[in-house]
């Protein structure tokens, strides 16, 4: 059986979808954390909070950025 996220991913494949944004895939990690998960690739969280306009050092705490995204998702 596929997981969800990769059902999800072919049906953007399939449909002709535009890929997420970057407050959607934002919105997918805060909703990730917050039900329990660990983001495993720090560069991916990075690139999301670069996405959204925030300066981030690759040696910044990856807690640090997504605290930084909780608040730039507040502001939107």
């Amino acid at each position: 059986m596929l997981s969800k996220r990769t059902m999800q991913w072919l049906k953007t494949r399939l449909t002709g979808s535009h890929p997420p944004t970057a407050e959607q895939r934002a919105r997918d990690l805060v909703a990730a954390i917050d039900a329990g998960g660990l983001p495993l690739n720090p560069a991916r969280v990075n690139d999301i909070a670069r996405q959204l306009g925030l300066e981030v050092s690759s040696k910044a705490p990856m807690q640090e950025t997504i605290a930084r995204i909780r608040l730039a998702l507040d502001r939107t």
